[in-house]
């Protein structure tokens, strides 16, 4: 009881001790730091993901690995066409935008759509983790409070930007309009909740210095 009472008066402290005994371990064990990067559409999960490779981390892009496996694997591209249509593939790849004008309208499609996928790509994140031999390693992926996966994780870190930010940046990113954005938005986690529950945020808003933040971020790992 002693103890719970000075780890929670003194909790800055206790979570750096506990970073320098997962740190031990994990030296010990062989096994790299999994930390999980995310943050909502538009955030600029990818930009920070690309500072974190410049440091030498390697990083699993999930969007792009899952495009990939969705593109690739028969049963996935089967399962996906019988309960989306036809439509759900041009020329052998992800109707991307039929398949996202149906999930961010219908929360119960976005879910069957998470679930016909999700197996798969995380046995591949799981595979690709274990290949690592760097101190740690980094899965970028939007959904990882959402999908309950944020006990794989060691670390969280999420990247948060102004409202009005992230909806520029989405509609020219990917030709959509503000209400469409908006949507998409709204259905997602808020964002002050995604970020309560991270290890550390990094502020995307176009003024704050990414590079010292995950130089920070990368002293304290």
């Amino acid at each position: 009881t002693f103890f719970i009472h000075r780890c929670r008066s003194r909790l800055g402290r206790c979570r750096k001790l506990a970073r320098k005994i997962y740190k031990q371990f994990n030296t010990m064990s062989g096994r790299p730091l999994k930390i999980g990067l995310t943050g909502g559409i538009g955030s600029g999960k990818t930009t920070v993901a690309k500072l974190f490779e410049k440091l030498g981390v390697p990083v699993y892009y999930s969007d792009v690995e899952t495009r990939r496996i969705i593109n690739t694997n028969p049963q996935i591209k089967a399962n996906i066409i019988k309960h989306f249509g036809e439509e759900s593939y041009i020329n052998g790849e992800l109707n991307r935008k039929y398949i996202g004008g149906i999930v961010f309208l219908d929360s119960s499609k976005l879910q069957l759509l998470n679930d016909l996928t999700h197996p798969a790509v995380a046995e591949d994140v799981k595979n690709w983790f274990a290949k690592q031999t760097t101190p740690y390693a980094i899965e970028e992926t939007a959904i990882i409070f959402e999908t309950g996966i944020e006990k794989n994780f060691d670390y969280i870190i999420g990247v948060t930007a102004p409202e009005e930010i992230r909806i520029k940046r989405v509609m020219t990113r990917d030709n959509l309009s503000e209400a469409e954005v908006k949507h998409r938005i709204n259905k997602q986690m808020s964002d002050s909740e995604k970020m309560k529950r991270c290890d550390f945020v990094i502020l995307n808003d176009g003024t704050s210095s990414l590079e010292s933040q995950v130089l920070e971020i990368e002293l304290q790992i």
